[in-house]
């Protein structure tokens, strides 16, 4: 499937007003806004965390399989899709991610 249609399978995200990811020394390496070109980001990494409890190497995985065609491009083009680039890192250094949902 494609992303536009996994992006309808994952629950909203309007009780949203970002997110952020902490390192396991429990800094902050991103901020997902809730806001057009990040908004579908946030539901991705929000559906992870609420399944897996943290951006695990198997939670990485699946995001990169609801990221569908986008993530075939992020791997040609390393740097243009963070948000998936995130998820490779996590899966190649096995460096899990907590989630701080934080509410609109």
């Amino acid at each position: 499937m494609a992303f536009a249609d996994n992006l309808r399978q994952l629950p909203p995200v309007s009780h949203l007003s970002a997110l952020e990811l902490q390192d396991a020394a429990g800094q902050t390496v991103a901020r997902i806004e809730n806001k057009p070109g990040q908004a579908g980001s946030l539901a991705v990494y929000a559906a992870l965390a609420a399944k897996h409890g943290s951006i695990n190497s198997q939670a990485a995985q699946e995001g990169l399989t609801i990221y569908a065609e986008h993530t075939e491009d992020a791997r040609a083009h390393p740097g243009k899709h963070p948000n998936i680039d995130r998820l490779l890192a996590v899966i190649a250094q096995n460096t899990p991610l907590t989630v701080d949902l934080i509410p609109a």
